[in-house]
Order: C-alpha cells, then structure tokens, then sequence
C-alpha cells in the first residue's frame, strides 16, 4: 500500500473499511506521467459488477471505428431480452434502436438491456479477445446480465484488478485503447454517465449534464454496483492535473450503515483527486 501525502485521507478512509471486514482495492495515476499516486492492493483481482461493460464498448467502438460496422445498424429487442436493474430502455415504447444509441445508453445508464443486445451482435469471445489483444489479463466481462445467477452460470459479471482498470481508461484518455477513434468513442460514451454516487460524488459536476468543462474539470467514468459490491473507475481532468483511477469495495451490505461507510470512503477519496487536479 501507498499514497502520496494528499491521498492520506483517502488511504485512511479504505484503510478502516479493511479493518471492518471489506475487501478494497485502488489505484491513481498522474495522466501526464504516469506516476503512480495511490495504490491499495491493486493487483488482486474482485468483482466489478458492471465495470466490465466499457469492455464490450470498446469492441463496438472498435468495429464501427474499422467500418465493419454501421452506428445506424438497427437491433431489435424481444420480450426475453427486457431485464431490471440498471438502464432506461426497459421502460421505453420503442422496441429498436441504432447501434450507437445502445452504446450511448450503455455508458449514460449502464443499460442492461442494451448490453445484453449489444453482446448477442458481438459475442462474449469478441470482447475476451479485444481485451487480450491490449494486454488486458485481470479483467474480464464474463457473462450477460442476468436477474438471477444460477449454479451454472459466471458467478459475477465482471471481475477486475484496480491497477489495470486504472491502465486501461489511461490509456483511453490518451487514445492509445485499440486507436484514437476507438478511444475517444468510447471516452464520449462513458462522459454521459450519470452515476456520480461514488468517487464522483466529491466532483460537484451535475449528474445529467457534464460533457463539457464545468469550473475546469472534465470527467469520464463508469460505474458497478451490485449487492455488496461498489466500484469506479474514470479519468478526472483538472487545471493542474489529470488522473485515472479505480477504486473497488467489496463489503458485507448487512445495513444501510455499512453501505453508506463504503460510499463515505469512496467519496473521501474522490475528494483526494479533486485537490490533487484542481
């Protein structure tokens, strides 16, 4: 474990929440150096819920970057297809939607639906060898989106470590992921994301609107939540400064208590970026 001495709030705050029983894992990296700022047990690798959609964006930013495919390819959605949790389209008339307005709604909302749809056109063996091909080792999306995991199934989503996830949306701000087209493809996708619940929360962006500069600070995330799980990872720009980082916290969520000291870390940390970017 390390942190550089503005981090110390931060690395205090994930260093109670392991003394309490929870798994946490964490990474910051300077953008123009790549300085490592923060890490806490970075390389182990632990469930990142819905983390491992930026994944399967790449890949679809990939194709329509090669012109293998269309943004204005149209895909159905059937009844099987309609699932909970997260998104929009599960609530929506409209029973087709181009292929980019799926990736849009992916990175906004962490659209389950849209993803499942968009991993039946791309293949899960697609998305494991995009990953492969930019030495990504740790993390992986493993399944579709399911309501309920049985005892055949991946027993999470996606998995991930907080180092690589970190080196990957760095890479991505750089547009060095697959090429430049691909990366800012993905970027501009993931800028629509509207949870700022997390590491986020301590940015003062506004949720549903914060695609532009906004008192000199861009950002670009995704997050995954799931019962007992939180995890982030983005790249925050600033005045002074750019960061990419990933945080990932795995607790017993027994009660709401639990739960909101997770979130507390998470944000304290948020705050370390902030001071360190601004």
């Amino acid at each position: 474990m390390e942190a550089a001495e503005n981090f110390s709030a931060g690395f205090a705050a994930l260093a109670q929440l392991a003394i309490d029983g929870s798994q946490v894992s964490a990474r910051a990296v300077d953008l123009l150096s790549g300085r490592v700022l923060f890490s806490v047990d970075d390389h182990i690798v632990l469930p990142t819920a819905g983390i491992g959609k930026v994944l399967l964006l790449l890949e679809v930013a990939a194709r329509l970057s090669d012109g293998s495919w269309s943004r204005y390819d149209v895909l159905d959605r059937t009844d099987s297809d309609l699932i909970g949790g997260a998104g929009v389209w599960q609530h929506l008339h409209v029973p087709a939607l181009p292929l980019a307005d799926l990736a849009a709604i992916v990175g906004s909302t962490s659209d389950n639906v849209a993803t499942n749809i968009l991993l039946r056109r791309v293949g899960l063996d697609a998305v494991r060898q995009r990953a492969e091909s930019l030495g990504i080792t740790k993390s992986a999306l493993l399944d579709v989106v399911r309501e309920r995991r049985g005892p055949d199934d991946a027993p999470q989503l996606s998995v991930g470590s907080t180092a690589e996830l970190a080196w990957l949306f760095a890479r991505i701000a750089r547009g060095e992921a697959v090429d430049a087209s691909t990366s800012y493809k993905v970027a501009d996708w993931l800028a629509l994301g509207a949870d700022l619940t997390l590491v986020a929360s301590a940015f003062g962006l506004d949720p549903l609107a914060h695609t532009r500069s906004d008192h000199s600070l861009t950002l670009f995330n995704q997050t995954g939540t799931d019962t007992g799980i939180r995890c982030e990872v983005g790249v925050l720009r600033g005045p002074r400064a750019g960061v990419a980082y990933a945080v990932t916290v795995v607790f017993a969520d027994k009660d709401i208590s639990t739960r909101l000291e997770a979130l507390g870390a998470m944000r304290t940390i948020g705050t370390d970026l902030l001071e360190y970017v601004h």
